[in-house]
């Protein structure tokens, strides 16, 4: 497959100034040019997907950069395939403007002026000047409504949230960098043999529901733990 600047463009869902963009910043390798014009493969659109998904991560532009210098520019579409596979979000969490109405449908309750200080106070959402509520957190915004509709003081569910915040977050780290120093390491180091390649694909589209599941299952083992060294023995 060989493309034009245009239709690389085209297939990434970017504009032929952000191709070109990216190229002189040296996230792209150069085109294979027959004659004056320039044509591009599905590695380069590999790599263009990818920039989009580490983006889609909330990097800025220079920490893609340094991500992207360490994958080879004659890297394969397939491994570029693969870094995606890794890296693509657990929770896509792209804000979304809505009005009230809509608001209320996707809670699944109607949430009053009360009940939407409260998802601001939690970080999901903020009311904007025109009316409309802007979401920062779509995947936590039906268990946010139906938690902001407790009968608990707002401190309790502020100092809950950022408790459960601290800890998944050092816990995600720390998952990660085990993932990295045991499977993904050794795979490079071993020249990225394709056999091995394929199962990681594998194991990455396995791994998130299981590890949720086992997520899920830990904490409320925990919590019982913690529940039994509350009750006086005896």
């Amino acid at each position: 497959m060989e493309m034009t600047v245009d239709e690389l463009a085209g297939r990434a869902g970017v504009t032929v100034r952000t191709v070109r963009f990216y190229a002189g910043r040296g996230l792209l390798p150069p085109p294979r040019l027959r004659g004056r014009t320039g044509l591009y493969g599905p590695e380069h659109l590999a790599r263009l997907e990818l920039v989009r998904e580490l983006q889609s991560l909330g990097l800025t532009l220079a920490a893609v950069e340094k991500h992207l210098r360490r994958i080879p520019l004659d890297a394969s579409p397939e491994d570029l395939a693969l870094q995606r596979a890794l890296l693509s979000p657990w929770a896509p969490e792209r804000p979304e403007d809505l009005d009230r109405h809509e608001l209320d449908r996707r809670a699944g309750r109607h949430l009053d002026d009360e009940a939407l200080a409260r998802l601001g106070a939690l970080g999901v959402a903020e009311a904007l000047p025109d009316g409309r509520v802007r979401v920062l957190s779509p995947a936590l915004l039906g268990v946010s409504a139906e938690l902001a509709g407790l009968p608990m003081p707002l401190d309790t569910l502020i100092a809950s949230h950022e408790a459960v915040e601290r800890h998944t977050t050092a816990l995600a780290e720390e998952l990660q960098d085990v993932f990295q120093d045991t499977v993904v390491r050794p795979y490079r180091e071993r020249g990225r043999p394709p056999e091995e390649r394929e199962r990681l694909l594998e194991l990455a589209a396995k791994l998130k529901p299981l590890m949720l599941q086992s997520l899920v299952t830990s904490f409320e083992r925990a919590v019982d733990r913690a529940i039994r060294r509350t009750v006086p023995r005896g």
